[in-house]
């Protein structure tokens, strides 16, 4: 039986994820609540990080070292930058960059001291488990809401991408802070504040990672209206069904 961690930033990333684990035991370390139990064949463990690079760090850390993995899932919420990903889509990071870290003129710009790298690669293997999820979780999502609802909540024909994530300590919600990411990261798919983090952690334990997040704006001038709407309406959902059909093919 494989151990797996799934991560989610906040609450409502995890909660329906949570409600699909029978006679799961709680522990508390490092100010987190990690549950842990069965869940489709594998003991799954599963913890909310909170939000930014610091806290999702700490908690990976404290995670592999207290909770030893076989693998590590990341599940949330994300900002659309490329032209392409629109709210409702999913990406799966194939890759992670931190895009507010620069220690130039030392390192090129987002070059991680002592990696000599600025990405961080997904394990393939579950990068390609969740990409196949997350085609199912798009087909499946419409199927949910109404007529009436679905252009509410900004979804049209959601389709799943896989590439560049980038992530940074700040919530990108104006057009002038879309278009700067956009010039400077041309093939970023989406940008979130937690997964190049735990890419690093995982990749110092020997853990293989990868992330999915769903679409919940388009980290514009709307970005934060439409951000807490997705996340109560629709995020949860995905998460649970995205979680669910991994562990399935894993």
């Amino acid at each position: 039986m494989s151990r797996i961690a799934v991560i989610s930033a906040l609450h409502e990333e995890l909660a329906e994820v949570l409600a699909l684990m029978d006679n799961g035991t709680q522990h508390r370390w490092g100010g987190r609540d990690y549950w842990q139990g069965p869940l489709h064949g594998h003991e799954v463990v599963a913890v909310q990080t909170g939000i930014g690079k610091v806290a999702a760090a700490a908690t990976a850390a404290v995670l592999l070292q207290r909770f030893p993995a076989d693998y590590v899932i990341f599940t949330g919420v994300a900002g659309g930058l490329s032209p392409s990903v629109q709210v409702g889509d999913m990406v799966v990071g194939q890759r992670y960059l931190q895009h507010d870290l620069d220690v130039s003129p030392l390192f090129p710009p987002h070059v991680v001291p002592g990696y000599g790298r600025a990405e961080f690669e997904a394990d393939r293997v579950l990068a390609q488990v969740l990409m196949e999820a997350a085609r199912d979780t798009v087909t499946w999502l419409p199927k949910l809401f109404d007529t009436v609802t679905i252009p509410a909540l900004g979804l049209h024909r959601p389709t799943a991408h896989e590439g560049l994530l980038i992530c940074g300590d700040r919530f990108v919600s104006t057009q002038a802070e879309s278009d700067a990411l956009r010039a400077a990261h041309p093939q970023a798919l989406a940008v979130d504040m937690e997964s190049a983090a735990v890419a690093q952690v995982c990749l110092d334990h020997g853990v293989p990672f990868a992330a999915v997040r769903t679409i919940s704006d388009r980290a514009d001038d709307e970005a934060h209206v439409d951000f807490q709407h997705f996340l109560q309406q629709v995020a949860r959902h995905c998460s649970a069904r995205v979680v669910r059909k991994a562990l399935n093919l894993l």
